[in-house]
């Protein structure tokens, strides 16, 4: 090992402020390594052998601070504690703005919170970097090696460098793909590191991701955030950026794609309940993929093609977030509804790149660490450049029994993590152990000795982080035990036609929540920006190409695939239905509080509407019966997720139905629409806690919620490209728009509501037009003035004339209908230009009132439900005529 030299105290003096005075003051624990200071305090539990590297507390407290923090300290642009807890605030609040989240199971209060990001960066200074990049490059020719013997010649096997049962008994081995070249032939085009630097100042690796490593898209947010709040600092320190490695990986799939430079390249995502779908949609719109999931995807004739509402689009590429155990549920896990069925078949035959080469999660035990070195002596012909720490096998008795003796000081780690067929277990700390438990693990090692690897443990470096201060005080710098993961991205082929790998500067650092020595965002821990200094030039490439010609242009058009589009439509409609809901909730509360609450037909009419749209059960007693129970029960209900399904329950709908389709949303519309359910739900929990909940309260929640509404509204109609997918939302919008305000119409006739005042108000307010009413028809409460503005006015965007119109030409639209033309589908919406207002206001004598406008009013009602029907059959169950190639 090369003793840590990169990192050399600094004797500049720094001004006696906050800031400085706590980082002075700010040490790691005893026998880990300072990132601060670049040195240890006091003694690791290492070896003697490092002695020479070690420093005692009193030493390390006296050392300066490295020249690379000196001077990041000194570019912070203030000195005050008080103001970096305002910067901590300001990253808390862009990173909650922008939607960042991660499922952590160790939170009690449910699985998503808000990503994690400590203020400061871990800062790598350039010959640190640069023998990290040398020795991950190394190690991903050799992981590439080992998976092209394994799943080629086997010599590695054949010669007992690699023990078979641990490599064929591991379950993400995958006989399948024995004897298959990848397209492109190479295996691995992403992998990941997890480093940790020693009490010696070396790096060492502790673990390996192959299958679908995680962090690409937070580490992104993670530069984006930091860098904002210390931009002085960013610049001066010369940080390394990152798009120039996110080109080379985009580059490098389409190269090594059927298809070359023309390949379509797709994300494969789990969906939005996977933990990590944040970084799924962020990465697909950064690198201008299509985000997909395996619904999406079909195998005909052995290619992959993408469903979208324009048929099928072949696919020639996939970069995966899904573990290899449910890509295909033909031949792999059959229970699995993440993958497509056939696409190994289809990789098979040489029709499809997938990165990384399904078969490659043997590579991610921790018991393969431990052959590694000799492997690399037989295949490279060279010594690993980053050493790993030292483990053991216990399928191999030799090294069980060693193993066993040094139990009390090293790290249980499980063979096959995540197997449903071997035992899984979290890691296990040795040193955290007492007797007792060390030797009950003992008897499961000898019992079940092929599913336990035994790591030698060692404390992590620990680096300075910022624990704001709280109502009594400032916030202070504090050490925290850090990981570092870096990633390796493919980077195209040398002139000899070998693969090549570029690592991307810097990475993603998870820091431990507490003192402990565990740093895991699943545990709860927090995640930190990595900056990778360099000596050189800043490279300052971006992922924009230099010239746009018409194939670019074409395509980085948007494909709309089916799911999405159907879940666009549903977006709509719960938009929509939110929207109505609110609205009716507000009038049934204000009228029930107002002058015409004694007013029957008012009365009835409401209760109606209220039943109808879920807002109270049905044997809820009528505002007519028991209008106190009615309204009480009216705002209990406002955030019901059972029964009466009511204003809540459509707008976590509509929140549910936005994150399917969030790549396709705006930072500022996603959170607009987070925002809502989030202060809705809480508003109405403390109404419910309250017994002396008033209705001025609920009317205020509800107040607040249609604002919102209105800006998500507004983001939809004003943010978001006019393609297939916003026809099909608009579609819902319109459909709900126009069943809702026909039914409103139709049952204030049946009640008699509209004949009377309150009654008219009421109605015009529903359809939010009584300021334009009274700006035309002052006073009047003619029922022909009512339907001239609500039914037939085409000025009006809340008339049924003007949605029904509207209605028909988007569906002639999205059904590629020549200019001029309506298609199918549209004609079954009423034509408004048939209607003659005498006729709808026509009252035969003895008849109710205007049968004729309530013929129109049924009929429109029936042709909405109809043709969300069509739509459904034809768009998304892809059952009709002209989508059958996308069936089986």
């Amino acid at each position: 090992m090369t003793p840590f030299s990169d990192q050399r105290p600094n004797t500049t003096a720094l001004s006696d402020a906050d800031v400085v005075s706590s980082a002075r003051a700010c040490t790691a624990a005893a026998g880990h390594f300072d990132e601060l200071r670049g040195s240890v305090v006091a003694h690791g539990p290492l070896g003697t052998d490092q002695g020479s590297h070690l420093a005692t507390s009193s030493e390390v407290e006296r050392t300066s601070l490295t020249q690379t923090w000196t001077q990041f300290i000194e570019n912070l642009e203030t000195r005050s504690s008080t103001e970096l807890d305002r910067r901590a605030a300001s990253l808390q609040r862009q990173i909650r703005d922008n939607g960042v989240t991660y499922n952590v199971y160790a939170d009690a209060e449910g699985p998503q919170r808000p990503w994690s990001l400590g203020l400061f960066p871990l800062i790598l200074e350039a010959p640190a970097w640069q023998r990290i990049e040398e020795g991950v490059q190394q190690r991903m020719r050799l992981l590439e090696a080992v998976m092209a013997d394994v799943y080629g010649p086997q010599t590695f096997l054949q010669q007992g460098l690699l023990p078979p049962a641990l490599v064929h008994g591991h379950p993400g081995y995958l006989r399948s793909m024995a004897g298959i070249k990848p397209v492109g032939g190479v295996h691995l085009h992403v992998a990941a590191f997890d480093l940790a630097r020693g009490p010696d100042g070396n790096w060492w690796v502790l673990g390996q991701r192959c299958q679908a490593p995680s962090g690409l898209g937070y580490l992104l947010e993670n530069r984006l955030a930091v860098s904002r709040q210390f931009p002085q600092a960013f610049e001066s320190l010369r940080v390394q950026r990152l798009a120039s490695t996110y080109r080379a990986l985009m580059d490098s799939l389409k190269a090594s794609s059927p298809a070359g430079a023309d390949a379509h390249i797709a994300l494969l995502t789990p969906g939005p309940y996977n933990e990590t779908y944040f970084e799924h949609a962020y990465l697909a719109r950064y690198l201008g993929l299509s985000l997909v999931e395996g619904s999406d995807l079909i195998v005909r004739d052995e290619r992959l093609f993408l469903k979208t509402l324009r048929g099928l689009v072949p696919v020639h590429g996939l970069l995966k977030r899904v573990d290899d155990q449910y890509l295909d549920p033909l031949e792999l896990r059959p229970d699995s509804t993440l993958g497509v069925p056939g696409l190994l078949q289809a990789v098979r035959a040489g029709n499809v790149l997938v990165a990384n080469a399904p078969g490659s999660a043997f590579l991610e035990s921790p018991a393969l660490l431990g052959f590694l070195p000799a492997l690399a002596q037989h295949a490279l012909g060279e010594d690993l450049v980053l050493p790993a720490l030292p483990t053991w096998w216990c399928g191999e008795r030799s090294a069980m029994e060693e193993a066993l003796e040094r139990l009390p000081e090293h790290t249980i780690k499980p063979t096959y993590p995540g197997s449903s067929i071997h035992t899984s277990f979290e890691s296990v700390l040795g040193p955290t152990l007492k007797q007792a438990a060390l030797d009950e693990w003992a008897g499961r090692i000898v019992r079940q000795n092929e599913d336990h690897t035994v790591q030698a443990y060692m404390p992590l470096s620990q680096m300075p982080t910022w624990q704001s201060g709280g109502k009594d005080g400032a916030g202070t710098m504090v050490a925290r035990s850090a990981l570092l993961r870096v990633f390796a991205v493919s980077d195209g082929k040398d002139p000899a036609g070998h693969p090549r790998w570029r690592v991307l500067p810097g990475g993603l650092a998870r820091v431990a929540g507490s003192s402990a020595d565990v740093a895991s965002m699943q545990r709860g821990g927090s995640s930190a920006d990595v900056w990778a200094l360099t000596d050189g030039a800043v490279d300052t490439t971006t992922l924009l190409p230099s010239a746009l010609t018409p194939a670019v242009l074409a395509q980085r058009k948007r494909l709309v695939t089916s799911r999405a589009a159907e879940n666009l439509y549903w977006l709509g409609r719960y938009t929509e239905r939110s929207e109505n809901t609110a609205r009716l909730a507000r009038l049934s509360l204000e009228c029930l509080g107002g002058e015409d609450q004694s007013s029957s037909p008012l009365l009835q009419w409401l209760s109606q509407l209220a039943v109808a749209n879920a807002l109270v059960l049905p044997g809820t007693p009528s505002a007519t019966q028991a209008r106190r129970v009615f309204e009480r029960t009216l705002i209990a209900s406002l955030a019901s997720q059972e029964g009466a399904t009511s204003v809540g329950y459509n707008v976590r709908a509509l929140k549910m139905a936005a994150a399917t389709v969030r790549e396709r949303l705006s930072q500022e519309h996603w959170s607009t629409i987070v925002r809502a359910e989030e202060e809705l739900f809480a508003h109405c929990k403390l109404l419910s806690a309250r017994s002396d909940y008033s209705t001025a309260q609920a009317l205020r929640v509800l107040k607040d919620l249609s604002d919102q509404l209105a800006a998500i509204t507004g983001a939809q109609t004003d943010r978001m490209n006019r393609d297939d997918g916003w026809r099909l939302l608009s579609i819902g919008r319109h459909l709900e728009r126009l069943n809702f305000l026909a039914h409103a119409l139709e049952c204030s006739f049946d009640t008699g509501a509209v004949h009377t005042d309150g009654g008219f108000e009421a109605l015009l307010s529903l359809f939010d037009s009584t300021i334009t009413f009274h700006a035309q028809y002052q006073q009047s409460r003619d029922i022909a003035a009512l339907a001239d503005l609500l039914v037939l006015d085409r000025d009006n965007p809340r008339s049924l004339a003007w949605v029904a119109h509207t209605l028909r030409g988007r569906l002639s639209k999205l059904a590629l209908s020549p200019a001029g033309e309506l298609s199918s589908m549209s004609l079954r919406v009423p034509n408004p230009d048939t209607w003659d207002l005498a006729q709808l206001c026509e009252s035969p004598e003895g008849a109710a009132s205007a049968p004729a406008l309530r013929s129109v009013l049924e009929t429109l009602r029936a042709s909405a439900y109809k043709v969300s029907e069509d739509i459904s059959t034809t768009y998304f169950t892809h059952s009709g005529k002209n989508k059958q190639s996308v069936g089986t």
